[in-house]
C-alpha cells in the first residue's frame, strides 16, 4: 500500500474545512462566555478571547486572502498546525491536560490523516503528542472555584496525556489505513467508469455509423443513377467516359467503406435491440476469444433448462468478458465454462487448468490493486483489477459473485449467480 504519494494529490476543500473551522471558534467563544458571564468561573479571559480572536483572523485569511478552491498538503499543514497551537494555548489559559476540552486537541490531526499524506499527518501528530506533554507540566490552573478543590491522584494525573496519546496514534492510524484503501478503491473505481464510457462511445459510435450509411445511401445512389445517364450520353468522348467511371467506381467505394464502417447496420440494430439469454452472452464472448486465443474452451449448456432472455447490457458483458479473459489468461490449456439453470437459479461456472488462485491472495478477491508476496505466483499474477471491475459491474446486476480454487481441477473456479427474479429486473 503506498502511503508516501506526492503531495499535490492530497488537498482539502476550502469552503469545507472553513465551515470546520468556524464551528469550531463559536463553540470556544459561546464556552468561554458561558463559562465567565452565566458560571462565573474565573480564568483569563481577556487573554482567552485575545486567542480565539487569532484564529477568527486566520479563518478570515483563508476565506478573503487565500483565492484557491483546493487547500494544498504544504498550506493545509501550515493552517492545522495553527489550529494545534491555538487550541493549545487556549487550554494552557483554562487549566492544561486536567481541563476537559483536551479531547479537541486529537480532532486537527484525525481530520488530516484521511485526507491529507503522511508526511503531513506524522507531522502534526508529532506537535500534537510535544503539546499534550507539555500542557501536562505547565499550564493556568483550572477557572475558580474549580481549581479550589481539584485533587486528584499522581497515577491518575498522568494517565490523562497517555491515554489521549494512545487515542492519537490508533484513530491516526486507523484513519490513515481506510483513507489509503479509499482512495485505491475510489481509483479503480474511476478506471471501470472511464472503460465503460468508451464502450458506450464504441456503441454510439456505430449507432452513428449505421444512421450515416442509411442517410448517405440515397445522394450516394443518385449519384450513381447520373453518372450511368452521363455514360450512355457522352458515348464517344473518351477523356469524359474516363472520369465518368472514375467518378462511378469512387462512389462505389464510398458505399462499401459505410457498410464495412456500419458493421452490417441492419444486423447490428436487430442485436442491439434483440433480447438475449445468458447462454447468447457466453457464445458471442467466447466467440470473440476464439480469434485471439490457441486454448481450448469447452462449454456445457446440458443444464441450461430454464433460459433466460434479458436485453442487452454492456455491463454484463464486460463482466463477463473479464472473467473468461482472467481464465484464458492463466489458464494452461483448456477454460470450461458450465451454464446452470432452474426455475430459481441462473449459475454460470468458469474454471481454467491453471494454478489457481494464491492462498494469500484468496480472501482479497475483489479488492483492487492486489500484491502477491508469494514468488511463485506473483511473476504470472496482475493487480486484481479485472476481477474487481467484473464482480463490481455484475453485482451491480444484481449477480453474486464467489471465487475459489476449483476442487476437480487444478486451477481457478468463478461462480456467477443470479436469481431468477432479479435477471427479470435488468
Amino acid at each position: 500500500m503506498k502511503f508516501f504519494e506526492t503531495s499535490k494529490y492530497y488537498t482539502l476543500k476550502k469552503s469545507t474545512y472553513i465551515s470546520l473551522r468556524w464551528i469550531g471558534i463559536i463553540g470556544q467563544l459561546v464556552t468561554s462566555y458561558l463559562v465567565y458571564f452565566y458560571f462565573n468561573f474565573e480564568f483569563n479571559f481577556l487573554y482567552a478571547n485575545l486567542v480565539i480572536f487569532f484564529g477568527i483572523l486566520s479563518n478570515m485569511y483563508l476565506m478573503f486572502v487565500y483565492n484557491k478552491s483546493q487547500i494544498s498538503d504544504r498550506s493545509s499543514l501550515i493552517f492545522l498546525i495553527i489550529d494545534i497551537l491555538q487550541l493549545s494555548l487556549l487550554i494552557y489559559l483554562t487549566g492544561g491536560i486536567v481541563n476537559p476540552f483536551i479531547i479537541f486537541l486529537l480532532i486537527p490531526t484525525v481530520f488530516a490523516s484521511s485526507n491529507l499524506g503522511l508526511r503531513t499527518n506524522i507531522s502534526l501528530v508529532l506537535l500534537t503528542i510535544i503539546m499534550i506533554v507539555f500542557l501536562t507540566f505547565y499550564s493556568e490552573d483550572l477557572p475558580k472555584p474549580l481549581s479550589n478543590h481539584f485533587h486528584v491522584s499522581e497515577y491518575y494525573y498522568y494517565s490523562i496525556p497517555i491515554a489521549l496519546i494512545v487515542a492519537l496514534v490508533f484513530l491516526n492510524y486507523f484513519a490513515i489505513v481506510f483513507g489509503a484503501e479509499s482512495r485505491i478503491r475510489k481509483e479503480a473505481l474511476n478506471k471501470m467508469e472511464e472503460i465503460m464510457a468508451k464502450e458506450h462511445e464504441m456503441l454510439s459510435l456505430g449507432g452513428q455509423a449505421a444512421a450515416a450509411a442509411h442517410s448517405l445511401g440515397t445522394p450516394l445512389s443518385t449519384i450513381k443513377i447520373i453518372t450511368h445517364e452521363l455514360k450512355n450520353q457522352l458515348k464517344g468522348q473518351k477523356d469524359v467516359i474516363q472520369d465518368i467511371e472514375l467518378l462511378s467506381s469512387q462512389v462505389e467505394r464510398c458505399n462499401q467503406i459505410l457498410k464495412k464502417l456500419s458493421l452490417n447496420p441492419n444486423e447490428e440494430d436487430d442485436f442491439i435491440d434483440e433480447d438475449l439469454s445468458i447462454k447468447d452472452y457466453l457464445k458471442e464472448i467466447i466467440l470473440s476469444f476464439k480469434e485471439t486465443s490457441d486454448k481450448e474452451f469447452i462449454l456445457n449448456f446440458d443444464q441450461n433448462l430454464n433460459p433466460i432472455k434479458i436485453p442487452k447490457t454492456i455491463e454484463i458483458i464486460y463482466g463477463l468478458r473479464n472473467f473468461i479473459g482472467n481464465a484464458n489468461k492463466f489458464s494452461s490449456k483448456k477454460i470450461y465454462i458450465n451454464l446452470k439453470t432452474n426455475e430459481e437459479l441462473t449459475k454460470v461456472i468458469i474454471e481454467d487448468d491453471g494454478d489457481g488462485f494464491s492462498s494469500n491472495i484468496l480472501s482479497k478477491i475483489g479488492e483492487p490493486y492486489l500484491k502477491n508476496s508469494d514468488q511463485n505466483f506473483k511473476k504470472k499474477s496482475g493487480l486484481g483489477l479485472g476481477i474487481f471491475i467484473g464482480k463490481t459491474l455484475l453485482e451491480k446486476n444484481f449477480a453474486t459473485i464467489s471465487c475459489k480454487n476449483s476442487e476437480t481441477r487444478n486451477g481457478a473456479e468463478i461462480t456467477i449467480k443470479w436469481l431468477n427474479k432479479d435477471l427479470y429486473k435488468i
